[in-house]
């Protein structure tokens, strides 16, 4: 078994280490800026979000606020799939490599 220092050095660990840094880092600024954007828009501007879609009881701020929730499960997809076609590979071979 190697100790942890030598697992550090490994460059796959270091690839691994990385990669999920950044794609940590550019989802969750993706998520910041939309919830933030939406909090905006309501703190500035709440008249347009009770503004009415047609005749019905519909607002514009009930399809944005759908799009806030959508948004957030699609980067948890993106996140999944990314761990699952990459992270989990280079995972499993940091652990065979560090037998």
């Amino acid at each position: 078994m190697k100790s942890w220092e030598e697992i550090e050095r490994n460059p796959k660990f270091v690839e691994l280490v990385q990669a999920r840094k950044s794609l940590g880092w550019t989802l969750s600024i993706v998520t910041l800026i939309v919830y933030f954007g939406f909090i905006l828009l309501i703190a500035f501007d709440p008249k347009l979000l009770g503004a009415k879609i047609g005749s019905g009881v519909m607002t514009i701020g009930m399809p944005i606020g759908l799009i806030v929730i959508v948004v957030t499960f699609l980067l948890v997809g993106i996140y999944v799939r990314k761990a699952n076609a990459t992270y989990d590979e280079l995972t499993r071979q940091i652990v065979e490599e560090s037998k």
